[in-house]
């Protein structure tokens, strides 16, 4: 019984480590976006043209509106009261720690959604959100919005088009701007793709990633430029445009771009 045991297993064996060996990512396989060091890099760089700065853990605590139709934005990647997902991370925020300073503005943030209006907001709320930036439970909540509705759909559609870590980038930017869906006086995610789409084949599909990203970035600027407050569209012709123009499809540090005419670098 035992010899025919041991038969059996060099029998079995080496078609179990084949299948192992098979699931086993390729040793020096290209990071995606969300490797850890690269998600670090995409919040920088979103950070840089959201915000004005590489620092992208202060800037929980910002908030104004920018005149861009959306009301306020604020946060990590620029809520907005006007697209509804700064109530979602108010809600979000609320659930943790019900007695925050926040949630007496929830009503007046439901009202507002799909629109500039500040009613019911003002001054107060803007103070409240500085205020509650301090608490590590707000700072969650917006970690966790900002993966749920942008970074992890965004990762999850590059991915599926055959993209590498630029193109990751470059869906969750537009993730981040224009949201997934089309809205009033806005290109939406899924119109930008379909636009890109009709112009050049998508790695899945067969097509050459160059190509199809730089015609992604063609539909991303005239989208931009359909919207108040987003004619200027360096953060795609002076940042994400340079890295495609160099082939770094895998988003590879040294790092070098500029945004609204202010250079940024990141070497590691």
């Amino acid at each position: 019984m035992i010899h025919a045991f041991r038969r059996m297993l060099l029998v079995l064996l080496p078609p179990v480590l084949a299948v192992c060996v098979a699931c086993t990512p390729a040793e020096g396989a290209p990071a995606g976006l969300d490797d850890p060091a690269k998600k670090e890099i995409a919040m920088r760089l979103v950070s840089s043209a959201e915000n004005s700065s590489l620092k992208w853990k202060d800037q929980y605590r910002y908030i104004e509106d920018i005149d861009d139709g959306r009301g306020y934005t604020a946060g990590l990647v620029g809520f907005c009261t006007g697209c509804g997902d700064l109530l979602r991370v108010v809600e979000r925020y609320t659930r943790a720690r019900p007695d925050n300073p926040l949630a007496r503005f929830l009503p007046a943030l439901r009202e507002v959604k799909g629109g500039d209006s500040h009613d019911g907001l003002g001054t107060a709320f803007t103070a409240a959100w500085r205020e509650a930036a301090g608490d590590p439970r707000m700072r969650t909540a917006q970690d966790e919005e900002r993966d749920r509705i942008y970074f992890d759909p965004a990762v999850r559609r590059a991915k599926a088009d055959g993209l590498g870590a630029l193109g990751q980038f470059i869906y969750y930017d537009a993730y981040v701007m224009h949201g997934y869906a089309d809205a009033k006086g806005t290109v939406g995610f899924r119109t930008i793709r379909a636009n890109a789409l009709a112009q050049a084949d998508s790695p899945a599909r067969g097509g050459d990633e160059r190509a199809y990203l730089d015609a992604f970035l063609d539909a991303r600027v005239a989208a931009m430029r359909r919207e108040r407050g987003h004619g200027n569209t360096s953060r795609i012709d002076t940042a994400q445009r340079v890295f495609l123009d160099d082939g770094n499809l895998g988003l590879r540090t040294p790092l070098a771009w500029k945004v609204y005419g202010d250079a940024y670098r990141i070497d590691g």
